[in-house]
């Protein structure tokens, strides 16, 4: 059973940058692509980003797309958010999650994910 806690979560200003971890264990990250979503109050969890678990290949969503980097270290068993330029759209609760490689690489959809972290709230103010 892996576990996954997020950090890094907070308050930031509109432009401004956060970095979110991801840290796991009971488990190897080598084994998952690793993803990040995300859900504002009132809307559907989103995706945001994912990796896939030998770091060939990443996703982003289209908002943003250009601002924010996912990156894993998995000897560290951590992955990684980079959020520059945030807006006040980026606010929202951030999760990241597991999905084992018999998943196949599927990123964009929550339903392929088998671990979710509680979550990390990042806010943006304008």
């Amino acid at each position: 059973q892996v576990q996954l806690v997020e950090s890094g979560g907070g308050l930031a200003q509109a432009g401004g940058s956060l970095r979110l971890s991801c840290a796991a264990s009971g488990g190897s990250l080598s084994d998952y692509a690793m993803g990040w979503f995300r859900q504002a109050p009132g809307k559907e969890r989103e995706f945001v980003s994912a990796i896939h678990w030998s770091a060939s290949r990443t996703s982003y969503a289209d908002s943003v797309k250009g601002r924010f980097t996912i990156s894993r270290d998995n000897a560290k068993n951590t992955v990684y958010l980079q959020m520059n330029s945030l807006n006040v759209e980026d606010t929202a609760a951030y999760y990241c999650a597991a999905a084992s490689q018999g998943s196949g690489w599927w990123p964009r959809f929550k339903d392929r994910y088998d671990y979710w972290g509680q979550g990390t709230q990042v806010t943006v103010s304008s």
